[in-house]
């Protein structure tokens, strides 16, 4: 709320499964749905879609689309299919 009485109405959401995840935003776009949330930490492609099925959410982020064993093996084709896959999320 300190946020958005500064202006910011675009927020990150971090660490989100530890924080509550998908039932923790849902309770916070009650009363605050001015706020849209990027939530990270403990996201993976596998929970990404029921995050961006809230209407509070406008995207995720999370280390699965860049692993650091493929970054340091300049595995930048894996890299980009992984990203493709995570960008082709149907939103609802």
């Amino acid at each position: 709320m300190n946020l958005y009485v500064q202006g910011f109405t675009h927020q990150k959401f971090f660490p989100a499964e530890a924080a509550g995840g998908v039932p923790m935003l849902k309770s916070i776009g009650g009363p605050l749905p001015q706020i849209t949330f990027c939530p990270t930490g403990g996201i993976d492609l596998a929970k990404a879609p029921s995050y961006l099925a809230l209407p509070n959410v406008h995207c995720v982020g999370g280390t699965w689309m860049a692993p650091k064993e493929l970054m340091k093996a300049g595995r930048w084709d894996e890299i980009e299919r992984l990203a493709r896959e995570a960008a082709s999320l149907p939103r609802s």
